[in-house]
């Protein structure tokens, strides 16, 4: 049962020392896998998430939460689940999900160290799995890591992993795979994700079963951002002996890992195809036979596909917006909306005209006399955001001024529409287009804007609200999904629409995308290019210092300054915060333990008889 916290537990949860990298707990009181519930209420003071949860759900580690997930800060550590569920209820009958993947031409692969799109993981989170797992409150729980401990000064974490785990092809799960995928995972040369890393100084084998973790500085989101199986990526636990004998490229296809689903057939541009495996660590899951992932780019066979029962869930990128009043208008669908954890910008390409900055690194007084940032400038502040949502997304959305999402609750700055160099303004968008040379969009080039078929009304309204404010013109330029992300990272773009998914702390929005090393930062850019998107000396070091901070008041302050420091320089022009929509068949039940936003876990999923 969740119950209300009194002003008496609401005052001693925060009566702590923000210094302290234990957060005034004791050792006895963070380790798993059982926590109090004065432990979790000081854990959610620490994380960010009391002030606007009012509830707190029990304590108990097999509770399921209840309330929509509005918190993403995860707390030092968190309940596990016991390692032999209890087994008197019989598992469901089984039965084929058949799921489609919206706006997706092919799953190019599922191998955690290249995931790079919310789309894979979704997937991955049920075939492998990680130390820890997010629940629906965005907080971290047991997942073969089945209880830890943390040392006084925070840095050395002691995982305790469960026994009797074995992978797909039947090898054991040990100590040795958690310290093998972190060795390969750290290698930027095998994984896209190795600077999540950064920050870890060593992975240590203690025995069999036991591994430790050694930090450099305390770290707020080691348990969501490095250790989760879905979003973090970087310590989602791979087989050895499967990537040696099937190769890298062989093991995106059909990975071998512990999760709740094997694969057992996947070929790029068709469907993955999963069963329930049987030797799972938790004999009451899954409960479906068989899953079939199967990839559809457009929205109207989706849509049919779904009404006519052909598909009983949608998953991957979200469905076109223009489908989802249709959607809840049929009573045979369920269409599930909660806050989204992510964002979604208009990016222009700073080494192409006209609106080039080859040089973010300068005082923004300075930047905005160039004519390349006042037409970047210029075209940020001419996006009236609340009539693009209303337009393109029926209402559903947030508006954006930057990477931190309103999902991360404490560190989402409420006040940024008011403060940002991009909040709206025609008349001053028309001035600084006027000043870099094109009055009234005279003489402005005619731009091509990447979108997918999905995205096209929406690309369709960006363009018209451009051309209404600012006289240019924005020509589309249709790609699917996978060509779009393949010219987005050689920077080969004048304009692109594209954004980010599953980010639960501030890391995934300032780490993946802000930074000058950033992995989603241009990575596959021409060598003369020395950044791609963006890069600015100050907010590297500002992420640097905010990812170590334990306090948490200054970890926002840092967050938050750099943010607006993306915003106010046009690292992009932010555009919404969308809301996380899944959509299914009456007959598929879907508990809310699995309402994950971002993710698509089926391990819990049933289906009606």
């Amino acid at each position: 049962m969740s119950k209300e916290v009194t002003p008496e537990e609401l005052q001693w949860a925060y009566n702590y020392d923000p210094n302290d990298p234990l957060f005034g707990l004791s050792r006895a009181d963070l380790s798993g896998p059982k926590l109090s519930r004065r432990t979790v209420l000081r854990l959610m003071a620490a994380a960010g998430m009391l002030p606007a949860a009012g509830l707190i759900a029990s304590c108990a580690p097999t509770a399921a939460p209840t309330e929509a997930p509005t918190a993403a800060q995860p707390p030092p550590t968190a309940e596990a689940k016991p390692t032999q569920p209890p087994t008197a209820t019989p598992r469901p009958a089984g039965g084929h999900l058949v799921c489609g993947w919206s706006n997706t031409p092919e799953i190019t692969t599922l191998d955690p160290a290249r995931i790079n799109q919310v789309l894979q993981f979704q997937i991955a989170s049920n075939i492998l799995s990680g130390l820890t797992h997010i629940n629906p409150d965005l907080t971290a729980e047991g997942d073969l890591a089945e209880t830890w401990e943390v040392s006084p000064d925070g840095l050395e974490w002691t995982f305790k992993l469960r026994k009797g785990v074995t992978f797909h092809n039947g090898d054991p799960f040990t100590a040795d795979d958690v310290v093998f995928t972190y060795n390969r995972s750290k290698d930027p040369e095998q994984s896209i994700h190795s600077g999540v890393l950064a920050n870890v100084a060593d992975c240590q084998k203690v025995d069999d079963y036991t591994v430790k973790i050694v930090l450099g500085k305390p770290q707020a989101s080691l348990l969501v951002k490095t250790l989760e199986r879905a979003s973090g990526r970087a310590m989602t636990i791979v087989n050895r002996r499967a990537l040696e004998e099937m190769g890298p490229e062989q093991y995106g296809l059909t990975p071998i890992g512990t999760g709740p689903f094997k694969v057992v057939e996947h070929k790029l541009g068709q469907a993955v195809i999963v069963e329930r495996f049987e030797n799972y660590f938790d004999p009451t899951r899954p409960i479906l036979d068989k899953i079939t992932f199967q990839p559809i780019p457009e929205a109207e066979p989706l849509a049919a596909a779904i009404e006519a029962g052909d598909i009983q869930l949608i998953g991957g990128n979200p469905p076109a917006a223009q489908l989802i009043d249709r959607f809840i208008a049929n009573p045979d669908l369920v269409v599930s909306e909660i806050p989204g954890p992510g964002f979604q910008a208009l990016w222009m390409n700073p080494w192409r005209d006209p609106f080039k900055v080859p040089d973010f690194d300068k005082p923004l007084e300075e930047l905005k006399k160039e004519p390349g940032f006042m037409v970047r400038l210029a075209i940020a502040k001419a996006i009236d955001r609340d009539d693009l949502i209303k337009r393109a997304l029926f209402g559903r959305g947030v508006p954006a001024f930057g990477t931190i999402n309103p999902a991360m609750r404490y560190f989402f700055d409420t006040e940024i529409n008011k403060t940002s160099e991009q909040r709206y303004d025609p008349e001053e968008a028309r001035r600084l287009l006027a000043e870099a040379g094109f009055p009234n969009g005279e003489g402005f080039p005619v731009l091509k804007l990447l979108v997918t078929p999905d995205g096209k009304r929406e690309g369709e309204i960006i363009a018209d609200i451009l051309k209404t404010n600012l006289n240019i013109n924005i020509e589309l330029d249709l790609k699917d999904w996978t060509v779009l992300v393949e010219l987005f990272d050689k920077m080969d773009f004048d304009m692109a629409r594209i954004g980010s998914g599953g980010d639960y702390d501030p890391d995934d929005g300032l780490v993946d995308w802000m930074q000058t090393t950033s992995k989603f930062n241009g990575p596959d850019r021409p060598a003369d290019m020395p950044f791609g998107l963006f890069s600015i000396k100050e907010v590297d070091e500002l992420v640097e210092q905010e990812r170590a901070e334990t306090d948490l008041a200054k970890r926002k302050e840092l967050v938050q300054k750099a943010n607006k420091l993306t915003s106010d320089k046009v690292a992009a022009a932010f555009l919404f915060h969308p809301t996380d929509i899944l959509v299914y068949r009456t007959t598929v039940i879907y508990p809310d333990v699995s309402r994950i936003p971002g993710l698509v876990d089926l391990d819990r999923t049933s289906l009606k008889a």
